[in-house]
């Protein structure tokens, strides 16, 4: 049986200089052609953090409203050409928004989950704890160089001050993500 920790969430304000340089297509596939095992493990496809996630380049540190799309129908062209190895799923019941995913590559790294502003959450790993830049935040620059994202719009209707994180303490590791629902206020009900 997998046992669980509870991450601990932070709630931050927008921060201008975090995610300040996106990655293109053309710097992601050079980047992963030097890339080292760590890393292509991290942002292979079908993982939470590769830009291939959706079927299609799109840049993980750009918000995606994720739960706008069905699972099923928006991985169903890539699952089926990558023999179902997509580790990554999401379901909206009547009182949550859920995440799941298996976090490759992660290791001893640092996995962060927050939620900006209360319309983002974010999903992200440091991977070179040393960073060589001369920033201090890892996050600013090319942050690819050293870690991972993912970035999701919250719906208006998510209670992000009660989002919940569970990872998992096995070698393999699985994150969870629980984000309840706003319950519909009863005098709105015609």
């Amino acid at each position: 049986m997998t046992s669980y920790k509870q991450l601990e969430v932070q709630f931050e304000e927008p921060n201008p200089k975090k995610w300040c340089v996106p990655l293109k297509e053309d710097v992601f596939v050079k980047f992963m052609n030097k890339g080292n095992f760590i890393t292509h493990k991290a942002l292979c496809e079908g993982s939470l953090f590769s830009p291939l996630l959706f079927g299609k380049f799109f840049d993980p540190s750009d918000a995606f409203p994720l739960w706008e799309f069905d699972s099923d129908v928006l991985l169903s062209n890539a699952k089926s050409s990558n023999n179902n190895q997509y580790k990554v799923d999401w379901i909206q019941t009547e009182t949550d928004y859920v995440l799941k995913a298996e976090i490759p590559g992660v290791g001893k790294g640092i996995i962060c989950v927050s939620v900006e502003d209360g319309k983002v959450l974010e999903v992200s790993a440091q991977l070179r704890l040393k960073v060589e830049t001369g920033t201090k935040d890892w996050r600013a620059g090319n942050w690819w160089e050293h870690g991972c994202v993912r970035r999701i719009e919250l719906p208006e209707n998510a209670d992000w001050k009660k989002t919940e994180a569970l990872m998992s303490n096995g070698d393999h590791k699985f994150l969870e993500v629980k984000i309840p629902k706003i319950p519909p206020n009863i005098c709105d009900v015609p």
